[in-house]
């Protein structure tokens, strides 16, 4: 595969779109890494592929916004999120991965417009314990199954309408957990193969670079058009993965 220019055409576009959704720019929109690799390659393989560059981006992106999130959010979002990690290794080949994009397909559709339409939300404006442990789980459950775990998140921070610096150091320190703890059990699954991680060790060069551009695209952007962006790659990622599921059954 290293000698076939597809997998370059592909696979840079790919990272880098993800590195700036790492970075804060666009978050949702990252879920269309997987199957923009998937054009020339399996999509497990493509996920194995990603995530330990995706570890790499965790740390620029943890050094990167150290003290700029919300504390109370993560407190309460990331112990659902290991659980939610851990019933993905547990359903791992029983779980119907069709049914799961549909599912969270038309939730980030359905959230995108409303917000795009100016609707109340139906997530608090507060912060829940409830709500957080519940969309935490969700989002860590998604994220290790379907490598979609953003737009639950955003459904979850975006009625607390933090600053946009604020909302994406909140994102980027939540899945750099959520990424770490899926390390063992794709380990355990049998992800990392010696030809996976050598295709990951040729594109994480551009780990750093997506990640340092969507922070600057952050640092520029207002919070309305920072929030109508986010909105629409809900509506974008919600119709792609609605389209996922309802082909694939």
């Amino acid at each position: 595969m290293l000698s076939d220019p597809w997998f370059y055409l592909v696979s840079i576009p790919a990272v880098l779109l993800y590195g700036i959704a790492k970075g804060g720019f666009g978050g949702a929109l990252a879920v269309i890494s997987v199957p923009m690799m998937a054009l020339v390659m399996p999509p497990t393989q493509a996920a194995a592929i990603l995530l330990p560059i995706l570890v790499v981006m965790d740390m620029v992106v943890v050094k990167t916004y150290w003290g700029v999130f919300d504390r109370r959010a993560l407190i309460l979002l990331i112990p659902g999120a290991l659980v939610g990690v851990g019933a993905g290794y547990l359903s791992a080949g029983a779980m119907n991965e069709h049914y799961m994009r549909i599912l969270i397909g038309a939730l980030s559709l359905v959230f995108g417009l409303q917000t795009l339409f100016g609707l109340k939300a139906l997530a608090s404006r507060e912060h829940r314990v409830l709500s957080g442990s519940l969309y935490g789980a969700l989002a860590g459950f998604t994220s290790f199954s379907i490598h979609a775990g953003g737009p639950p998140l955003t459904m979850y921070l975006m009625p607390k309408q933090l600053p946009p610096l604020l909302f994406a150091g909140t994102a980027g320190i939540f899945f750099a957990v959520v990424n770490f703890a899926k390390l063992p059990p794709y380990f355990v699954l049998g992800q990392f193969s010696g030809s996976n991680l050598l295709y990951s060790l040729i594109l994480v060069p551009l780990a750093p670079l997506g990640v340092k551009f969507g922070h600057y695209l952050v640092k520029r952007s207002t919070p309305g058009f920072y929030y109508t962006v986010v909105s629409y790659c809900l509506v974008l990622i919600g119709a792609k993965l609605l389209w996922d599921g309802a082909s694939a059954l």
